[in-house]
């Protein structure tokens, strides 16, 4: 149980005119939805069939896919979203879901049967097949899930492919290429048949090849699930590295939930050809669209995915370091808790008085908690999941400060809030109990 500070008698008023307490920043930074979209698909349906616009007609007045059939395989209904530059942006669901046949509509492999699909301001349904050429050939790449390589051709000439289709001379393309097999850590194996690599090295070389085409975009089908489990984590976190140095625009399919919440800025979850939810990874696992979601994320690790910005709370007592001992204990007594978090003027944190500390530094007339003695406490990051957040809070009875980037207190991590995240989500939508 909480130790809450007894009532004590009056403090008596201070000679010091008081020091007003320090706000407390925004917790996190805001996501950049300044940024330019990159890929935007526009009520998209795609259907398999001859009579597939009378299919979309009755899509549109509220038949089911299976109400359709007679007509053509509904494969994606009424898909909207937005792509933003410099983004992982996943799009997941079991077989069946309609996802694969989405991405092929992304670099029009596929034109849809109504709707736009548009690669910034060109709309892939609208151009000649000339033009579709060069914007694939331009702005962007694929990679497949089973490799796709050549196997007469060695790993550069298979990484430098795509140039060579664009004209680039045989020099420039294989410089490019080598530079690319360097990225993935392939370097030393330039001049290796596909037959003499692994699965992890082969798609190693998938991925080159669509860096070596230096495309703004990148589609990622399926692109890890045939690599064994220790392989495909490797090949997330390379992922995760080039992405952090390169800043590519990439869409990524797969039908693994874990992989989906590691590596995805944002995500799509596809259920039946419909987009269910999108949204952040914790926005998904948070709040849930509607039972299936909830459902299709009830067993993934929350404490890996779930971080300190998610469930920190604001601290119950905040003082500044001028603002003395005294001003300190009546910060804690109006709060009824045992210590306050001490912060400077650029609300970085100083460290934790005690209301003991405070009431010894009083009888001493000090007049600045700069004075005191303040207590060290292990801190988070907004961004540490809360898988990392246990242990400090195991090592301290107080609440776990959640600094930013800059140490700014922007939050508390209490333990009974840290243990409730892990209680799995209600599956009411929007999370009523009713």
């Amino acid at each position: 149980m909480t130790s809450r500070v007894s009532p004590g008698p009056p403090i008596p008023a201070s000679p010091h005119p008081p020091v007003d307490e320090p706000e407390l920043p925004p917790p996190t930074a805001p996501r950049d939805d300044d940024a330019p979209v990159a890929l935007r698909v526009e009520n998209v349906f795609k259907v398999f069939g001859r009579r597939g616009p009378e299919a979309v007609r009755r899509l549109e007045q509220g038949a089911t896919r299976d109400e359709v059939k007679a007509l053509g395989t509904a494969a994606v209904i009424d898909a909207s979203l937005e792509v933003r530059a410099g983004e992982i942006f996943v799009v997941m669901g079991l077989s069946g879901s309609g996802k694969s046949t989405l991405i092929r509509m992304l670099n029009g492999l596929w034109r849809p049967t109504a709707g736009r699909v548009l690669v910034g301001d060109d709309d892939l349904s609208a151009v000649d097949p000339r033009e579709l050429r060069a914007l694939r050939r331009a702005r962007v790449s694929m990679v497949f899930q089973h490799f796709a390589l050549l196997p007469h051709r060695t790993v550069l000439d298979n990484a430098a492919y795509p140039l060579e289709i664009q004209g680039v001379r045989k020099k420039e393309r294989r410089a490019k290429a080598a530079e690319a097999l360097a990225l993935v850590g392939l370097e030393g194996w330039e001049d290796s048949l596909p037959s003499q690599l692994s699965g992890g090295m082969r798609q190693r070389v998938g991925l080159a090849r669509a860096l070596a085409a230096d495309t703004d975009i990148l589609l990622m089908d399926e692109a890890f699930s045939a690599l064994d489990p220790l392989i495909r984590r490797e090949m997330q976190e390379q992922l995760l590295d080039l992405q952090r140095r390169l800043g590519k625009t990439i869409v990524f399919i797969t039908h693994d939930l874990n992989e989906a919440m590691h590596i995805g800025d944002r995500i799509a979850v596809m259920r039946d050809g419909r987009i269910a939810q999108v949204g952040t990874a914790e926005e998904i696992l948070s709040d849930p669209a509607n039972d299936y979601v909830a459902q299709f994320t009830a067993d993934v690790d929350r404490s890996r995915v779930l971080t300190a910005s998610s469930v920190m709370v604001r601290p119950a007592a905040v003082v500044p370091v001028a603002g003395g001992p005294r001003q300190a204990t009546r910060t804690m007594r109006d709060a009824q808790v045992p210590a306050a978090y001490v912060v400077d003027r650029q609300r970085v944190l100083r460290g934790v008085v005690r209301d003991t500390t405070a009431a010894d530094a009083l009888k001493q007339g000090k007049e600045s908690l700069a004075d005191v003695a303040l207590e060290e406490v292990p801190t988070v990051r907004t961004s540490t999941p809360l898988a990392e957040v246990f242990a400090p809070s195991a090592e301290h009875p107080l609440p776990v400060p959640v600094t930013d980037d800059d140490g700014r207190l922007v939050g508390v991590v209490p333990r009974a809030t840290l243990l409730a995240a892990m209680a799995p989500t209600d599956l009411t939508p929007g999370g009523s109990d009713d």
